[in-house]
């Protein structure tokens, strides 16, 4: 196999960063609208999600599973509240902890946003197994450059 040639290695469109960098871009430019509808941002919505499968989780096991720190949550989940979708609590067990807890509206959201992930698999025009191999494929590359944190 020749050695890569070290004048394109570092062309832009060679670099896997780039591509996963200017998909992302695309991904949430094609979820804006879908998620306009719901009155939410898109960092919004990846929270929702979390909580719409977890309900009364605490700030921190948010953040873990969002890969983001705690206290950049505290904003979006201040705006989730005034929206009425959740609801910020002081554990009991430790007055440190803040749990949150969906409200009526917030488990209401969910069904509203049912309609979502077609949307997106019609936007890609990709088969559902494609965009399953991906993303699968996609989370062992996360998984690969975790352990180097």
């Amino acid at each position: 196999m020749p050695a890569p040639d070290p004048c394109t290695e570092l062309e832009l469109d060679h670099q896997l960063c780039f591509a996963l960098y200017s998909t992302s871009l695309m991904m949430t430019k094609v979820y804006k609208p879908l998620l306009k509808e719901l009155g939410l941002t898109y960092p919004q919505y990846l929270a929702m999600l979390v909580l719409w499968q977890e309900d009364g989780i605490t700030v921190g096991t948010l953040s873990k599973r969002l890969l983001t720190d705690p206290g950049s949550l505290t904003p979006l989940l201040k705006r989730l509240e005034s929206e009425q979708l959740l609801i910020r609590q002081r554990s009991q067990q430790d007055e440190r902890v803040v749990e949150l807890f969906l409200t009526q509206n917030g488990r209401s959201l969910r069904e509203q946003a049912r309609h979502i992930p077609s949307c997106i698999v019609n936007a890609s025009e990709k088969s559902v197994d494609t965009l399953t191999q991906l993303k699968e494929d996609l989370a062992q590359l996360r998984e690969s450059l975790q352990k180097l944190q």
